[in-house]
Formats: C-alpha cells, structure tokens, sequence
C-alpha cells in the first residue's frame, strides 16, 4: 500500500525523558509499526561514552571513519561524498577541532569497541521486546555515531537497516520519506540497492519534500526510521553529536532476498511482480531465491572462495 503525503505530516516536538542511569528508548508501542516512521524521547544525553573527549579517543581506535566536509547539501551524491568533497585534515584532527573543522563525521560500527559494544547491546535490549512484538528476530545490530561541524548536512541517501536515531547534542532537521512510497523509492531502486548495494538511483528531488517526515531534533529526542527510508539531515548552529541503533529483522532479510531475486529475474529478461503485491507470490519466490542463495553460498565454497558480505562487520546478536 503506498503511503499519501498527508500519512506523514511534521513530526512535532516530544518532551524528552528526564535522564537516569539506565539507558532506554521511549516510544508509543501501540503506534510502532516496523515500515512507518514516528518519533521517540531517550535517556542518552548524559551518557560518559557519547561526550566529545571519549568520541575523539573512540575515533582514534576504529578501523572505519567517514567524513565530507561542510559544503555538502541534499542533492550531494552520498556514496562519492568523502571524495568529491574531502576535508584536508585526518579524521582524527577532524572530530577533535569539529567545532572549526566544517566537516561531516561518521564513526562506524561501533559495536566493533570493546567499550561501546556493551551500549549498543543494552539500549537495543532495552527495545527488543517491544520491536519483536511486531516485527520479530532482531539480529545484525549495530551502532553509528555522527559528530558534525555547525550547519553541516547529510547528503540524500538511504540504508538496509531499521534505525532509531537519537540527537546527544545539537540540534538537527531530519527529512524522512516514506520507504513505501514507490513514486520516491522505486523498484528498480531498491533491486540495484540490495543486489549490488548500489544507491545509484536513490537521487533527491526537491519536490519530495512534500511527502517527508520533518523530525526536528535536540538533546533527548529522536526517531524511529525503517530500512530503506530516504533521508537527509540539515544539522543546527551548533556542534551535534548523534547515536543510531540499527538492526535487521527477518522480515528486512526477506524483502532484501526477493528485492536481489527480482534483479536476477529482470537480467534473465522477465518481469517479476513488485515486492509486496501478492503475499503468495512473494512466499514462492522466496522459496525459490533462498534455494538460489544456499547452492551460490556451496558453490563458492568448492570453489574455495570465502563469501563476502559487506555487512561482515556488524555485530549480529540473536
């Protein structure tokens, strides 16, 4: 069912939860609904890990680090970013001058620290009953966190996983778009998306901006955005630190595989049915693109050739 613009009006500004020493999320359970987007309060803002001096030494462990500069807008390409728009400076010069760098900073998988693995894991347990009440088998989690310069942006782009973004410090706009709108987010889209994890097609469009969801963002506020929800971000005039919980769900896993299958079907020169129009169809393709994927995964193992997945350094749990 395709998502209306008026199914996603402005998010208003929810009171944040006073902080305490368990970390949490909040949200209205009745309401959660795995593809929708809805905002939510947290208890973060105070948390030792998530202040500037340890997200400095944090940066200097990582193997991953991604980072633009400030000149970046929606409409910049995502993927090409770091690229086309570097910054002179290490990554770690970077995050510790972020005030005066002008730059966009994001530290991967944090879940791969010792230190930080124990955050991810409890402020994700602390959701995964409520989360599996509806969309079941949380795995693959993982965390992220963005550190950026005074009116930075995040370029238009769009992620495998379920998200829930929660703003430290700062303020942000965080544009949204509906994941099941296909006039945003198309077929075609979303097989190159899943099959090569490619964003290829996944391009912004000012008159979009009509169907997005507008989270305004501070200290104690977030949201909740599923997979393949297109956002960009327009950060305040202030230092923001922000932390996103992500994970995959069996039902992530499968529209990935019948998203990859339907790439596969569309080379051969057929035309599949769209993701999501026939339940029953969409049972028998997967089926049938689950076998596809076991006797790929045997047969590069006789061909002696380890299977490569670029999500090999999320922390899957459960």
């Amino acid at each position: 069912m395709l998502s209306s613009p008026a199914d996603h009006p402005r998010i208003p500004s929810a009171v944040p939860m006073s902080t305490y020493s368990h970390p949490g999320i909040s949200f209205d359970q009745g309401k959660f609904d795995p593809m929708r987007i809805m905002a939510v309060t947290h208890t973060l803002t105070e948390h030792p890990l998530l202040q500037l001096p340890k997200l400095v030494a944090l940066c200097g462990r990582l193997e991953k680090v991604r980072y633009h500069d400030d000149q970046a807008n929606a409409g910049t390409n995502f993927t090409t970013a770091p690229q086309t728009n570097a910054v002179k400076r290490s990554a770690l010069e970077t995050i510790s001058d972020i005030e005066n760098a002008k730059a966009w900073l994001a530290l991967h998988n944090i879940q791969m620290d010792e230190e930080y693995r124990g955050l991810v894991d409890e402020v994700l347990d602390s959701v995964r009953s409520r989360v599996e009440a509806k969309d079941p088998g949380m795995h693959a989690r993982a965390g992220w966190i963005f550190v950026t310069s005074p009116n930075a942006v995040t370029p238009y782009h769009m992620d495998h996983e379920h998200n829930f973004i929660l703003q430290i410090r700062g303020t942000k706009t965080v544009h949204v778009f509906p994941p099941l709108d296909r006039g945003i987010v198309t077929e075609r889209s979303l097989e190159l998306f899943h099959h090569d994890w490619s964003r290829e097609l996944v391009v912004y469009d000012k008159t979009f901006e009509s169907r997005a969801s507008v989270l305004e963002l501070r200290p104690g506020m977030g949201g909740y955005m599923p997979q393949t929800s297109p956002h960009w971000v327009q950060n305040g005039p202030e230092v923001s630190v922000t932390i996103s919980f992500t994970y995959h769900t069996r039902a992530v896993r499968e529209r990935e595989l019948l998203h990859k299958g339907n790439y596969k079907l569309r080379k051969w020169g057929l035309a599949p049915r769209p993701v999501g129009q026939s339940r029953s169809i969409d049972a028998a393709k997967l089926r049938l693109f689950s076998a596809m994927e076991v006797g790929a995964r045997m047969r590069r193992r006789l061909g002696g050739k380890q299977l490569q997945d670029p999500r090999k350094l999320a922390y899957a749990v459960g």
